[in-house]
């Protein structure tokens, strides 16, 4: 089977959705496919290669399609200057000639129209339901073959609006679990990097948009003692300015701390480094309530240490009473008395952190790049 993935996006790249069409592809590839990945040439401020930046296996082939770049006038076009890019890619793609039998995986459904109309097979995988454009988007969809989703929720969505269940997959992300499973203690990992040793800390990953909840959590350390500290690890320079300005005073106390962004092959340590694990996800949007399946839910599982997370529809098809203590959304308070419980019940916080550990065993990137290779077959 040859399998040719196409992304509309900027590769590599520090934002999640990256890590996961490059792991997939690795996966797929290690699964006996023969795997293509293709995304549009574009000016890249990371130097180092796919294969180095992301520390995958180079099983698979990179192609990188030439098309107008338009993003640096984005200061003089806004948003049209996104869509002029992704349109230009798509119009290159059209006069790109494929073998009718490869089977076309993308994110994109401009892109799965294009190779529809060619005739090849399409696999789209969604992550959430754009409800803006619904009729347009259910419109193209249901010319697909197979369809991927990320939760139960998504799934139900797509139902709802007439698509079969049976063209449907819910494959949650998943983890590398022989990276994240690593033999280093706390002591070890906060030396390692740069953590106090003296501190109570309640670490979150990932970037700091609103709905991801960041801001619940720094609020959270008003009702905190002085003695925990609330590390947050990611985010784009733009976005770490804004919540830097927002949150000095809490910084300037050491309540907080920002490390920035990291390499994700640098996130076991940093992990290994907390006492608690913090997914604070707000519940005002769908994406976050409903759709959302994050890489680091995942990650924080694996590494064995206790994991406080928002009680939504989303994460608790993952997460239960018996692997992770869930808070009520948007409430800072009711975060805070979660992450204290922890702290002051070691006993119960281990518990949880085994349990999360071996739960954590089946959503392996590998068991989901079979589940979804059989699904296609």
């Amino acid at each position: 089977m040859k399998l040719i993935y196409i992304a509309s996006v900027r590769i590599p790249t520090e934002k999640a959705h990256g890590y996961q069409i490059c792991k997939m592809c690795e996966e797929f590839s290690r699964q006996g496919a023969e795997v293509e990945l293709w995304f549009p040439a574009r000016k890249n401020n990371i130097q180092r290669d796919i294969f180095q930046f992301y520390g995958l296996r180079n099983n698979f082939t990179i192609r990188e399609i030439n098309s107008p770049e338009f993003i640096k006038y984005r200061q003089y076009f806004g948003k049209l200057s996104f869509w002029l890019q992704n349109i230009c890619f798509i119009i290159k793609l059209f006069f790109i000639k494929t073998n009718k039998n490869d089977i076309i995986y993308t994110r994109e459904t401009e892109v799965g129209q294009v190779f529809k109309f060619k005739g090849n097979k399409i696999v789209i995988e969604i992550h959430t339901w754009p409800e803006s454009k619904a009729r347009l988007f259910k419109y193209l969809v249901k010319k697909f073959d197979r369809i991927i989703v990320i939760t139960h929720k998504l799934k139900d969505v797509f139902v709802a609006v007439g698509l079969s269940g049976a063209r449907i997959m819910v494959a949650s992300d998943g983890v590398d679990l022989a990276q994240f499973d690593i033999n280093v203690d706390r002591i070890q990992a906060r030396t390692k990097v740069g953590l106090p040793l003296d501190k109570k800390i309640a670490l979150y990953t990932g970037h700091l948009y609103a709905w991801k909840g960041a801001q619940v959590l720094a609020d959270a350390a008003a009702f905190l003692d002085d003695d925990f500290l609330i590390v947050f690890v990611g985010g784009t320079e733009k976005d770490i300015n804004n919540f830097r300005e927002k949150n000095e005073n809490l910084i300037s106390a050491g309540k907080i701390a920002l490390a920035g962004h990291q390499l994700h092959e640098t996130m076991p340590l940093w992990m290994k480094a907390a006492d608690i694990l913090v997914l604070p996800n707000k519940g005002q949007e769908n994406i976050s309530k409903l759709y959302t399946s994050p890489l680091k839910l995942f990650e924080y599982m694996v590494i064995g240490r206790p994991i406080v997370a928002s009680d939504l529809p989303s994460l608790r098809e993952i997460l239960n009473a018996k692997n992770a203590i869930l808070f009520e959304p948007d409430n800072s308070k009711s975060l805070a008395l979660a992450i204290k419980k922890l702290i002051q019940d070691s006993s119960r916080a281990q518990l949880l952190a085994d349990q999360a550990r071996l739960d954590a065993q089946k959503y392996s990137w590998s068991a989901r790049a079979k589940k979804i290779l059989e699904f296609i077959n």
